[in-house]
């Protein structure tokens, strides 16, 4: 599926199909900062008629704080504790789209409960794509002290073998998202009910 043409044209049967199958799972994306989650979600939540949820988001409202407020004012274990909890909340609801922060995935007990109540999809992306896209945006707290690159680098080397473990995994490059909701309509079309 390299053109636009192919993206378009093949999910059309696959989405209704996907839309329709009774039981299924949330969409959980997980990975690291910059890799998506959330504008890929949103395409894909569009494609396929389902709510969009981003787990950062609902945290904010429930906790009446942005996430970098949040850390500063309570730390990073508290932060990962509320997550939990927002997530088992949203993993309840009928099925959605779900994008969940970098480090959601990395807690054993909300990736247990991804696992058990939720379909994983790592969006895996490469050094230069995510560094480039967290530059653009001056929010991310584990980005604020030292080099980002490096930064990035480091949490790659301790985070990518536990995205690992993820249902699926979709490469998530520099092109259009409409290409990486295309492959994740592809994979998912393809896993047994």
């Amino acid at each position: 599926m390299n053109t636009k043409n192919d993206v378009r044209a093949a999910p059309k049967a696959t989405k209704a199909a996907l839309v329709k199958r009774p039981g299924d799972k949330p969409i959980v994306l997980v990975g690291l900062m910059g890799a998506g989650k959330s504008s890929v979600g949103r395409r894909l939540a569009q494609e396929l008629g389902l709510p969009f949820k981003d787990a950062d988001a609902e945290i904010e409202a429930a906790a009446n704080l942005s996430i970098p407020e949040f850390f500063e004012l309570h730390g990073e274990p508290a932060f990962r504790e509320g997550e939990r909890k927002v997530i088992a909340r949203l993993l309840k609801e009928p099925r959605h789209v779900l994008a969940t922060g970098g480090g959601a995935f990395l807690d054993t007990k909300t990736q247990a409960l991804i696992a058990k109540k939720g379909c994983s999809i790592w969006l895996r992306a490469e050094l230069d794509i995510l560094y480039k896209r967290c530059m653009k945006r001056n929010n991310r707290p584990l980005l604020k002290g030292g080099n980002p690159k490096a930064v990035l680098k480091k949490l790659m080397d301790e985070r990518y073998p536990v995205y690992a473990k993820a249902d699926i995994t979709i490469d998530s490059g520099e092109g259009p998202h409409e290409i990486v909701v295309a492959k994740i309509i592809a994979a998912l079309s393809s896993l047994k009910v």
